[in-house]
């Protein structure tokens, strides 16, 4: 693929990887360490870098606006935001549900970003 990937598609996919990784260490790791919380933050920064960047990568809807995907990028904000809050007055329980779920859902946009015709497929393949 000849085409110059644009600054935020490159933002996006140096994002996901970590988000991954990070994702899979956090759920295998002892909660309520120094390093869970560490790790956490970081998770929580590339995740931030990455639904961010989603809002200007454009083009997926017909006229090239905002899809339903971006839909997606706005509620891993809320839902990281909900699962700090969460945290910070001490329900565990709710920070798991939200973390988890987040994780689930990078997972699933993961997935979906390696169907065929997808930019991600053409570029692995």
């Amino acid at each position: 693929m000849a085409k110059k990937l644009a600054l935020p598609i490159v933002l996006h996919l140096a994002a996901a990887l970590p988000a991954v990784v990070l994702g899979v260490v956090q759920l295998a790791r002892k909660k309520g360490t120094f390093s869970h919380r560490f790790l956490g933050w970081a998770w929580v920064a590339v995740m931030a870098v990455l639904a961010v960047s989603s809002f200007w990568i454009l083009g997926l809807a017909k006229g090239g606006g905002f899809s339903w995907i971006h839909l997606l990028s706005a509620w891993t904000l809320l839902s990281l935001a909900a699962a700090i809050w969460f945290i910070r007055r001490g329900n565990v329980r709710a920070h798991q549900g939200f973390m988890i779920g987040t994780f689930a859902g990078l997972a699933a946009a993961g997935l979906g970003a390696l169907a065929p015709g997808r930019l991600l497929t053409q570029l692995l393949f």
